[in-house]
């Protein structure tokens, strides 16, 4: 196969900033200056997360880290973007940019990845008995109104459409007995649709107490106490709503005793 129209690159040439030449030696002074203070004020908040022994800490650890980061970030284009600035030199060798690009890239996922993991260090300790989505959100330190509304539009249509279909299929049954008005089959409806009603407003009443009211950041152990009605109450209840007292579940368990009992 032939290769033609190809040529290997040596270097590359980098235009630098839009500065006039005559303000080239401002601005190399404003940048040395924002670099050196870069490089100084993060090895400053190493030095003193290192000799106090108050700030050993995870917070702390992970800030300390954060500025070796900086350091790092900065010095991955600083040095050179000044280095051409002072002898007037716009290249680049292939595998200096090559180089350049990834350690950017490194440091600068790194630089991500310690921020987030800042932003939920700030307290590890959950008022809750259970890893709750409104909880953790509690712990950040960061805005979480963007996380606060992802939750508030997923939970509305994941609770709200089942929710309605509940309530209209509901509908439906008290309209038909309603037409056909009797003793009899109001006690029967009652009996058979009011627990599972109790049900439904128990399990839906709490999540939306919980997810869709607004509450304040700080801890509320009414939140924790309203948890477990959906979390441990509810499941609770359904086996003996939905399998103690329906014939055909109650006639299933009378056959499992009888086997087990012939066979013993």
């Amino acid at each position: 196969m032939r290769r033609d129209n190809q040529s290997s690159i040596s270097e590359f040439l980098l235009l630098g900033l839009p500065i006039q030449p005559e303000q080239q030696g401002m601005y190399y002074a404003l940048f040395l200056g924002m670099y050196l203070t870069t490089v100084l004020g993060n090895l400053l908040i190493i030095l003193l997360i290192r000799l106090d022994s108050r700030l050993h800490t995870p917070m702390y650890f992970f800030l300390s880290h954060l500025a070796l980061t900086d350091i790092s970030f900065s010095s991955v284009t600083a040095p050179k973007m000044l280095m051409n600035m002072l002898t007037q030199t716009q290249s680049i060798s292939y595998a200096g940019c090559i180089c350049q690009e990834f350690f950017y890239v490194l440091f600068a996922d790194l630089d991500s990845f310690l921020l987030t993991s800042m932003a939920y260090d700030r307290s590890n300790i959950l008022h809750h008995f259970f890893c709750d989505l409104s909880a953790l959100l509690k712990l950040s330190s960061s805005d979480t109104t963007i996380n606060q509304l992802a939750v508030l539009t997923v939970g509305s249509a994941v609770v709200t459409l089942p929710l309605i279909c509940i309530l209209v299929s509901y509908g439906h049954i008290g309209a038909t007995i309603l037409r056909r008005p009797s003793v009899k089959g109001i006690c029967k409806a009652l009996s058979t649709c009011g627990s599972h009603l109790s049900v439904v407003s128990m399990y839906y009443g709490a999540i939306i107490a919980l997810y869709f009211v607004p509450s304040s950041n700080s801890t509320n152990d009414k939140d924790v106490i309203v948890s477990v009605l959906y979390t441990l109450v509810t499941p609770m209840l359904n086996p003996f709503i939905y399998s103690l007292r329906n014939r055909d579940m109650k006639g299933a368990l009378r056959n499992i005793i009888r086997r087990g009992t012939i066979s013993t």
